[in-house]
């Protein structure tokens, strides 16, 4: 499954996709999956290879990738562990809003945090203002020169272990999200501290916390853009992010699923022969294939129109919605032809199937997606 890449990207898809094979396997993550930990050593070795600041242009220190690029290499790391690949792809997130909308002097700060190892995160979420991120409730009022942030973040990616949060809140409480701006906050600002790590279900290799905020003060010259752009700046984000950080995360993940379906029914024997013998099982992996090969094309095209100046939220939506799905129907299948051994503990493709489900949740619920889809459809059929 290649997609035309460049002789950069193929570098690029290489050397991940070796660094995945050798140290993303389930013998040496099963146990951080059981405790629900990011294995930091490992995080390191990717920091190292530049695979962390992947994004970031060369002017300021990074490898200076298209969001193509950084989709070939995240797909690779999901084709290990989609939560592993999920922190990784979080700091792109956290500094492309900078990317975006900063002044040169925010780019330069922010980057140097993660071209030195630092690792971001990317506030938006609460636990009241998730899919209605107009919700929000954290607030920033200006004091002098100073803004004065006070709230709580929840299901935040890599929150109890970033150097440097995208933090997103209130600097106009009664005007709702048009109210919302983005900040710079640095983690050892005083104020700024981690409540509960959260228990999930699947990427489990992923830290995912809530963040406190509690009078945490920052430099006017921390606002990101001007105050009031908050929710262009995060939808923006979003949705030049998803092919990389849904799409990618996908296609790895059902890849993963395939290769380890077809390993295993050339070897699981019923009624005397191999049970990929048995057509049934031909077409269910057929289908996964055909769906997979589906959505990365999507999830890719949507991505290459993005690198081409081409923004449009419709298929991006309409990507990361079928990409999820997808997500969700493959390693369904999967653990039906592992059978009983799919649902054990002891084998791999059952943490797939709980990795599975949250590309339906975040980022925008697959619900959101088509609201966002028809909306976008009706809009588009009045001018």
């Amino acid at each position: 499954m290649e997609y035309g890449l460049t002789p950069d990207q193929r570098d690029i898809q290489q050397l991940t996709r070796q660094f995945a094979r050798k140290e993303l396997t389930w013998d040496k993550l099963k146990d951080f999956d059981e405790r629900g930990e990011l294995p930091m050593e490992l995080y390191k070795k990717v920091a190292e290879m530049g695979l962390t600041t992947l994004i970031i242009p060369e002017e300021y220190g990074g490898a200076g990738m298209n969001q193509l690029s950084c989709a070939i290499a995240m797909e690779e790391l999901a084709y290990g562990d989609a939560g592993f690949s999920l922190s990784v792809g979080a700091n792109s997130l956290a500094v492309d809003p900078i990317l975006l909308f900063g002044t040169e002097e925010q780019k330069a700060y922010v980057s140097k945090f993660y071209v030195d190892g630092g690792i971001g995160a990317f506030c938006l979420t609460e636990a009241d203002a998730g899919s209605d991120a107009g919700a929000c409730r954290a607030t920033a009022l200006l004091e002098g020169n100073e803004y004065v942030i006070n709230g709580v973040k929840a299901f935040i990616t890599n929150g109890s272990v970033a150097d440097i949060y995208t933090v997103f809140a209130l600097t106009d409480p009664a005007a709702g999200a048009r109210g919302l701006s983005c900040f710079i906050v640095e983690r050892n600002r005083e104020g700024v501290s981690v409540g509960k790590d959260e228990n999930k279900m699947g990427i489990r290799l992923s830290n995912t916390s809530e963040v406190v905020f509690e009078n945490v003060r920052v430099p006017a010259k921390n606002l990101v853009g001007k105050e009031g752009m908050g929710f262009k700046i995060a939808m923006t984000t979003l949705d030049i992010t998803r092919p990389a950080g849904i799409g990618a995360g996908v296609s790895g993940l059902c890849r993963s699923a395939i290769d380890k379906c077809i390993e295993y029914s050339k070897v699981r024997v019923t009624f005397g022969q191999p049970i990929i013998t048995n057509q049934a099982i031909q077409f269910m992996i057929a289908d996964m294939e055909i769906q997979t090969q589906a959505a990365r094309t999507f999830s890719y095209r949507v991505a290459d129109m993005i690198d081409h100046g081409v923004l449009d939220p419709i298929a991006g939506a309409a990507a990361k919605a079928f990409a999820a799905d997808t997500a969700v129907k493959v390693a369904t299948d999967a653990v039906q032809i592992f059978g009983g051994n799919g649902y054990s503990r002891e084998y791999p493709i059952e943490s797939l199937y709980r990795n599975a489900k949250i590309f339906q949740i975040f980022e925008g619920t697959n619900q959101i997606q088509r609201l966002s889809v028809i909306k976008g459809l009706i809009k588009n059929s009045m001018s």
